[in-house]
């Protein structure tokens, strides 16, 4: 029995409306099967994995005022794709899997794309950061603009949840400590 591809909208400023559909192993053809017409299509399976359509597979479909465009991924774990937009950069930033792609808003375009060792759980911003947050199970980091990690903190014990509170960035363990962090410069916030 196959499980029916999963299906999120979400609307981003400046116009812009992301599709995101995903489907687990094996099971591209149902995914691609709903996939919708017009606008560029660029399947990067093959950043992830070798062998893209044997494993999870994700479709994003983004409507932006200049046209739509639309890009599939892979993933190597069962995953919910989601997406920030960060816009002082003029990026869609989308985490799906072990990866993080960061592509141009409005057309498409990969700028970059970075693995974690872990899975990614989110993806953060805000426009009084200079760089954007990742959340992976058992790092944190930051990327700016142009992909390169700004710092990055490893932890002991697996995060399981995280969030910008009161100018800190929140991380929940697995066994549910919190613990602070600074979202400028990664270090332990008091």
């Amino acid at each position: 029995m196959t499980a029916e591809p999963r299906h999120a909208v979400v609307g981003f400023p400046g116009g812009i409306r992301a599709a995101f559909r995903w489907a687990g192993s094996g099971q591209a053809a149902s995914l691609f099967a709903l996939s919708e017409t017009g606008g560029d299509l660029v399947d990067l399976g093959t950043l992830a994995v070798p062998d893209p359509d044997a494993r999870c597979r994700a479709e994003i479909r983004v409507d932006t005022p200049a046209g739509p465009w639309a890009v599939r991924l892979a993933a190597t774990l069962n995953d919910a794709p989601a997406g920030l937009a960060w816009d002082t950069e003029g990026l869609l930033v989308v985490k799906y899997g072990f990866h993080v792609y960061a592509f141009e808003a409005r057309t498409g375009a990969l700028r970059w794309s970075h693995r974690s060792a872990t899975p990614v759980l989110v993806v953060m911003g805000s426009p009084r950061l200079p760089h954007i947050l990742v959340q992976a199970e058992i790092e944190t980091f930051a990327l700016q603009g142009d992909g390169e990690v700004a710092w990055r903190v490893a932890h002991s014990d697996v995060v399981s949840a995280a969030e910008l509170l009161g100018g800190r960035l929140v991380l929940t363990s697995f066994d549910g400590q919190a613990r602070a962090l600074d979202p400028l410069t990664g270090r332990t916030a008091g």
